[in-house]
């Protein structure tokens, strides 16, 4: 892959930004180098009043949606035991209240024009005797129907099973318009295999790829650290290398979720990724 085909497909994580309106995302987006987005729904759905406008100032600003994200309430990330019982659509206690808000994102996300969404689905049991496999299955089935229905992609964020697992939930699934967001730092993060490896078993279902990067955690059960691009442990070269072997043609949102000075570290990325050989 070429530079200069690499920086057309760069895009910015909008959450990891942190902002309070569309104004100072364009900012932000200014600062960073990148004028494409993967842009959080919930934020459009929650304060329609603060971010309705976000199209017309895309369009002024010259800035492009490349795609959209949205979160499940109730979520709890403090622990991996906590994430595992919280996370994604699996909980039965959030389920009526998620799948109201998952309605009115994917109606959103209509609006905008996106062609991709991405969501932290939960952790899928590895055994489709598990009692949680079929319930999951048919609330991931009615999401995917919902948004199939709107001509949009929906992308099961990477890591929190091994990528066998989620293998194996898609190819049961098998729904044509639901396929991953990789994150190879989140591999790392959750322990749940090589990243390049991972990349090769889930290349028929890319969707969309994450930049970050992260080191594996030296206390087994608890997170590894997520860091600076470039400073960790996935093998970038590797990587891209990878992404070329698969075609992969679609495009790679710079997330970042730690530390206090976000814009200069997903500047960082784009200047490290750049900097690559071809």
């Amino acid at each position: 892959m070429n530079r200069s085909t690499l920086t057309s497909r760069l895009a910015v994580c909008s959450w990891s930004l942190r902002p309070e309106d569309p104004a100072q995302l364009i900012e932000q987006l200014r600062a960073i180098g990148i004028p494409r987005v993967q842009i959080a729904l919930d934020p459009l759905r929650e304060q329609p009043a603060v971010w309705g406008a976000l199209p017309e100032l895309c369009a002024q600003s010259g800035l492009t949606l490349v795609s959209g994200m949205f979160g499940t309430v109730g979520e709890d990330y403090s622990t991996l035991e906590s994430i595992r019982r919280t996370g994604g659509v699996v909980p039965d206690a959030t389920w009526d209240q998620n799948w109201r808000n998952i309605q009115a994102v994917a109606e959103i996300a209509r609006k905008l024009g996106l062609k991709f969404v991405m969501f932290h689905a939960g952790f899928l049991p590895h055994d489709p005797a598990d009692p949680a496999f079929p319930k999951l299955l048919e609330r991931i089935t009615r999401i995917a129907d919902l948004f199939a229905a709107k001509a949009i992609d929906l992308g099961f964020e990477t890591g929190q099973e091994e990528a066998l697992t989620l293998r194996a939930f898609l190819e049961r699934l098998n729904k044509p318009n639901v396929g991953v967001n990789f994150d190879p730092a989140n591999m790392i993060l959750y322990n749940k295999g090589d990243p390049i490896a991972a990349l090769r078993t889930l290349g028929p279902w890319l969707k969309q790829c994450h930049i970050k990067d992260a080191v594996k955690t030296k206390v087994p059960g608890t997170w590894g650290e997520e860091v600076v691009v470039g400073t960790g442990q996935v093998d970038w070269r590797a990587f891209l290398q990878t992404i070329g072997d698969l075609g992969f043609k679609g495009h790679f949102a710079i997330e970042r979720e730690a530390g206090e000075q976000r814009v200069a570290d997903i500047r960082t990325a784009r200047q490290y990724l750049e900097g690559l050989p071809a």
